[in-house]
């Protein structure tokens, strides 16, 4: 329509965000060769990774990625494109396929369980071979699979576990736990049918599975005995202690470090408190479920990302065997389900700013640090916006409707609002804002995954390991590699004495077809 026309010639026509050396063609010759150099210039590094720190941003697929990006560059008064986020500045990169054994898009479940574990899985499962029936604790017997933490620990390196969700959820569980449910947070979640098949709850699988030595994120109500008030909420009837049984794991991690110096805290104060070169163990437990989002985190009462990434870092690293961190920014994904995208990119830029950190507090000669995502959504970055635009905001090509759309948007999710077959006009909405709910093209309560590769960023020993298109399983295998931990002890001869072999997984024998309730059921409980 001539609307359309006249807009997309203002748009061709309009200023440009662009610097005025970008004008000249020598500005992208000399960038583009000193690229080339570099590349040409990098050497393989080929040691034993002493340390591995793996950084997952649930949820941040490649549109992610970019946005957040741009955002950075914008919250720092650039324009934004040409900004260097410190993933960017990874060498090596690949990608990982992310389908689950049952479903074409995964969960963070099964997903997590492929890229620590080793192993491809169901929707819905943890620490369980795809053997295991997504609620049917009989099958979870015998199909367990160990990941790539416990390798570390039965390697003599310590270990740890960062997230700015629960501890209990989906990805730091899977590094821990077993279960043919990743919503059997602690015991009052569980069936009665599981209890009496002998399964137990994620929460007390934290204390007794895998010894770890530092565990910092949310999740204290599923830790004490129901009805026990929050520390920081004791009127809020939410946040009160969720288990049955009557025990209050906090109190029995306390016992089980007697002899060692071990500390609880859920503030900042008490956290900031903690000396790490004088701490052999940390539970850190900042809210009742999940942490807050950083836009809206109070940091008298909850540190950050970057500041417990630092805390574990420091902790960790003084073990001469190294350690192995998970460090998961977690609410990347719980964002994105609520439609908010501003929520979701201030969440990765956050996460950008935790892994400067880490490199920071780490030698690249002797750590491997990988970063990656276990899925995607269906996020998109469409229009022709101005380059310097906000990334937040709307783009100057207005639709076939004559009403102005956000560059940003998504396929589903809450964010569905035709009325009267008309979308609703955003002209003096302010897109920017934190709590904005993007629009959506398909009403569904909360926006899914979605199915597209993810990219596996890496830098340090064996680096180059992480490259081409692999199965997401690839990830745990190659870090394994790189550490000398786990079944394949080859890189260790002539580096480093061999660690110690961990045990063999159990490989059960409970099969029989996947029923389609309990597969369609599973699509309910994605987070």
């Amino acid at each position: 329509m001539e609307v359309t026309r006249v807009l997309f010639l203002l748009l061709a026509f309009g200023s440009s965000g662009a610097k005025v050396e970008e004008e000249n063609p020598e500005f992208w010759r000399s960038q583009a060769r000193e690229t080339l150099q570099s590349a040409l210039d990098r050497k393989l590094n080929t040691n034993a990774a002493k340390n591995i720190l793996f950084f997952l941003g649930d949820g941040m697929g490649i549109t992610t990625f970019t946005a957040a990006r741009i955002l950075k560059g914008q919250l720092e008064n650039q324009t934004g494109e040409e900004t260097v986020m410190t993933m960017d500045t990874f060498p090596n990169v690949g990608l990982a396929k992310t389908y689950s054994v049952d479903f074409q898009i995964a969960d963070s479940a099964a997903t997590a369980t492929a890229y620590l574990c080793g192993v491809k899985t169901n929707l819905n499962t943890i620490g369980v071979n795809a053997a295991a029936r997504n609620g049917v604790c009989k099958t979870q017997k015998g199909n367990e699979v160990t990941s790539i933490l416990k390798w570390a620990k039965d390697a003599g390196k310590s270990v740890g576990i960062v997230t700015t969700t629960r501890v209990q959820h989906a990805t730091p569980a899977t590094s821990y736990a077993h279960s043919a449910s990743r919503k059997w947070y602690s015991d009052a979640d569980m069936p009665a049918a599981a209890k009496r098949d002998g399964c137990t709850d994620i929460s007390s699988q934290l204390l007794t599975n895998t010894d770890i030595d530092v565990i910092i994120g949310g999740g204290r109500k599923y830790m004490t005995p129901r009805g026990t008030k929050d520390p920081e909420y004791p009127r809020h009837y939410t946040s009160r202690g969720k288990r049955r049984d009557g025990r209050n794991l906090i109190d029995e991690w306390r016992s089980m470090k007697a002899g060692k110096v071990a500390h609880y805290v859920w503030n900042t104060t008490d956290f900031n408190a903690v000396d790490p070169e004088k701490t052999d163990y940390l539970m850190a437990l900042f809210e009742p479920g999940d942490m807050h989002f950083e836009a809206e985190r109070d940091p008298n009462m909850d540190p950050s990302i970057v500041e417990t990434t630092e805390k574990a870092v420091r902790i960790l690293r003084k073990n001469p065997k190294g350690f192995f961190l998970l460090v998961e920014g977690g609410r990347i994904d719980q964002a994105h389900h609520a439609g908010r995208a501003s929520m979701a990119l201030h969440e990765t830029v956050a996460f950008d700013y935790a892994i400067a950190k880490g490199l920071e507090l780490t030698d690249e000669h002797e750590t491997l640090t990988v970063v990656m995502a276990d899925h995607s959504h269906p996020f998109t970055f469409n229009g022709y916006p101005f380059r310097g635009q906000s990334i937040l905001g709307k783009s100057p090509l207005w639709a076939s409707d004559v009403l102005p759309y956000t560059t940003l948007m998504y396929g589903n999710g809450p964010g569905h609002k035709i009325s009267n077959g008309t979308r609703p006009d955003i002209r003096h909405v302010n897109t920017k804002d934190k709590d904005y709910v993007q629009l959506a093209a398909v009403p569904t309560k909360s926006a899914t995954h979605s199915g597209e590769d993810v990219a596996v960023l890496a830098r340090g020993p064996m680096a180059h390991l992480f490259q081409g298109v692999n199965e997401q399983n690839y990830v745990a295998h190659a870090m394994a590699y790189a550490a000398c931990v786990g079944a394949d002890l080859r890189h260790c001869r002539g580096h480093t004495e061999a660690p110690v072999v961990q045990s063999t997984d159990g490989a059960g024998a409970a099969g029989g077809s996947v029923a389609l309730l309990s597969a369609l059921l599973a699509l309910t409980v994605l987070m």
